[in-house]
């Protein structure tokens, strides 16, 4: 079958409405029960032939496409395989059961039903092979409403006249002495457009009704996860296609479930900021009434009245009450703050950047540890270092308070360290050990934070 025009592309759902009709062979006797537990168990016993044999197997499925049984392995007693007759010979399936019946990725109620979907992935697979092959060649995705609507999104965000997070270089060809003139040594790299790109979150979807791929514009065939869609937008594509979507997803805030452990760029690109709006509000709400608030940071809110303001982010987004009306207790919104970004799935300095981080901290010349630091800042993807630059400047004003709250970059390092820096393996001796650097490093960049950022 030749698919020669974009009229043609329905040929694919034409074909799976072709294939040929599961047939379970049942065995004329009860041969026992088999091995495999399962919701349909009085189906499976039918369908169960015991030990046969391969060619015993083939006779009985001989000359009925479609056609299948369960047999229990010669060569491996103990397991079981689905026997099925497609294209004039009997194929051969380990058959697994682990609450759903699998023979590979895909997992169903019932036999009859991965009998159904194998043959319908046969069919197509062998009508439509070189079609199959050359489906991603030729995507068609430029001209879908989902990109269309994402460029109409994106010129509405630029033109929203956002600040773009500030780049600095080190001058090399200076001997610098201290941060001091380190900093009169800076200059501005030329102007980069801020591009929060964001990859697809893509996770297999079974889809009801025909459907057909958003990139390639072909049918997703198979009865049950037929393809992948993004949970953060809503594009649905083949598996193969979703290796070649463009990393350009835009969230879409209805599909956006929570606010607290919503990863960080996820969020900013659903509400089209440069920050999460639980930073900025926090950081506003806390430098409006609690700059002198002593030990701040570092004295802990009611925990149950932070999990009262997570909660309301959560539902209400930025229209959350976190006004001294609602909570007088300036450290509940400093512990909240925190407890946003310590949930973060993926850590303000990101868990590739990480060692990065933890290997400039133990470099014993202070110039060379700063100038490591910054490098691993402009590898911070756009949002995290957005993020990061804000919170530095918020925290670095909090220590001009000192006097009165106590707090000293340190103070805060220790505060913050583990908050912004997490292993990427969660191992509670590699945090310990880490413990000193992530202090540093977050001292640091409170301390150096007009050099650094």
């Amino acid at each position: 079958l030749q698919f020669s025009s974009r009229s043609q592309l329905a040929g694919l759902y034409q074909l799976q409405q072709e294939a040929p009709r599961p047939k379970r062979i049942t065995c004329p006797q009860e041969v026992g029960t088999p091995v495999i537990k399962s919701t349909d168990i009085n189906q499976v016993i039918t369908q169960f032939h015991g030990m046969i044999s391969r060619e015993y197997a083939d006779e009985l499925l001989a000359g009925a496409e479609g056609a299948y049984l369960i047999r229990e392995s010669q060569r491996q007693p103990g397991t079981h395989t689905l026997a099925l007759r497609f294209g004039h010979q009997t194929l051969n399936y380990r058959l697994f059961y682990d609450g759903k019946h699998f023979v590979g990725e895909k997992r169903f109620e019932s036999v009859h039903d991965l009998v159904t979907d194998a043959l319908i992935t046969l069919y197509i697979e062998t009508k439509a092979a070189e079609y199959i092959a050359k489906m991603t060649t030729n995507p068609i995705y430029e001209h879908l409403g989902y990109t269309l609507l994402l460029k109409d999104k994106t010129v509405h965000r630029l033109s929203r006249g956002r600040t773009e997070p500030r780049r600095v270089t080190f001058q090399k060809d200076e001997k610098i002495s201290s941060p001091l003139v380190r900093r009169s040594a800076l200059k501005d790299t030329p102007e980069k457009q801020c591009s929060y790109e964001k990859i697809h979150n893509f996770k297999v979807h079974t889809f009801r009704g025909p459907h057909w791929c958003e990139y390639c514009a072909n049918f997703m065939w198979g009865l049950i996860a037929q393809g992948v869609r993004c949970s953060d937008c809503g594009l649905n594509v083949h598996k193969q296609c979703s290796k070649l979507v463009p990393s350009d997803c835009q969230p879409d805030l209805r599909r956006i479930k929570k606010v607290f452990s919503c990863d960080l760029t996820t969020l900013v690109k659903a509400h089209n900021t440069t920050r999460p709006m639980v930073v900025d509000m926090c950081i506003r709400e806390i430098e409006l009434r609690g700059m002198k608030s002593e030990g701040l940071y570092r004295v802990s809110g009611f925990s149950e009245h932070i999990e009262d303001v997570r909660l309301a982010f959560d539902r209400d987004g930025e229209k959350a009450d976190i006004s001294a009306n609602a909570y007088a207790d300036i450290n509940i919104i400093a512990g909240a703050l925190k407890l946003y970004l310590r949930d973060l799935p993926i850590p303000v300095i990101t868990f590739d950047l990480y060692s990065k981080f933890i290997q400039a901290a133990k470099i014993p010349n202070a110039e060379s540890r700063l100038e490591a630091i910054h490098e691993g800042l402009l590898q911070l993807p756009p949002a995290h270092y957005e993020t990061l630059r804000y919170l530095m400047a918020h925290l670095k004003r909090v220590t001009t308070f000192e006097k009165d709250n106590f707090m000293n970059a340190e103070n805060l390092g220790i505060v913050f360290g583990p908050t912004l820096m997490q292993p990427p393996e969660q191992n509670a001796l590699t945090t310990l050990n880490d413990m000193r650097q992530q202090k540093l490093v977050v001292q640091l960049m409170i301390e150096h934070e007009d050099v650094l950022f």
